[in-house]
C-alpha cells in the first residue's frame, strides 16, 4: 500500500503571540496524520470502536527542528514502524517546503471497552491481516 502524506496548514488558533505553532500541536498533527492513514487503510476509528476495539496512546514523543508559522502549509509523513498484534508504533516527519521541521513517534495498543488488551490475530484475524500488510510495506 502506498501511503500518502497528510497535508494541512497552521491555523491561527494553533499559534502563540509570535505567530509560531505551539509545540503541543505537533502531537495533534501526528494524530490527524495517523487518522488519515487509517482512512487510507479503509479503517474507520468509529467502526473499530463500535465493534469494541479502542486504540489508546501508550506514549508519544516529538523533536522540534524548525518552526512552523501561521498559514504555513506542511506535510506529515507517517511511517508504520512496528506492529505486534497487540501494539503498534508510528514514526512521523513534519515537512515544510521539503525541509524537516519535526520528527516523532507514537505507540498504541489495542484494548476492549474494559481496557483489557486485545490480540488482533486471535480475535480479529481480518484486521490483523490488514495491519500486517501496511506495516510490512
Amino acid at each position: 500500500m502506498q501511503i500518502k502524506p497528510y497535508e494541512r496548514q497552521v491555523n491561527y488558533y494553533e499559534t502563540d503571540q509570535m505567530g509560531i505553532a505551539h509545540h503541543s500541536n505537533y502531537l495533534r498533527y501526528f494524530e490527524e496524520a495517523r487518522m488519515d492513514l487509517m482512512r487510507q487503510m479503509n479503517l474507520s476509528t468509529q467502526e473499530l470502536e463500535n465493534i469494541g476495539i479502542i486504540i489508546p496512546n501508550v506514549d508519544a514523543y516529538a523533536k522540534y527542528l524548525r518552526l512552523l508559522h501561521f498559514e504555513d502549509r506542511f506535510l506529515v509523513v507517517v511511517k508504520p514502524a512496528l506492529y505486534t498484534g497487540v501494539r503498534m508504533k508510528f514514526e512521523y516527519e513534519v515537512l515544510k517546503d521539503g525541509e524537516l521541521c519535526s520528527t516523532g513517534f507514537t505507540t498504541h495498543c489495542f484494548v476492549d471497552k474494559e481496557m483489557k488488551p486485545i490480540i488482533l490475530r486471535h480475535n480479529y484475524p481480518d484486521l490483523h491481516a490488514k495491519f500486517t500488510e501496511v506495516f510490512k510495506g
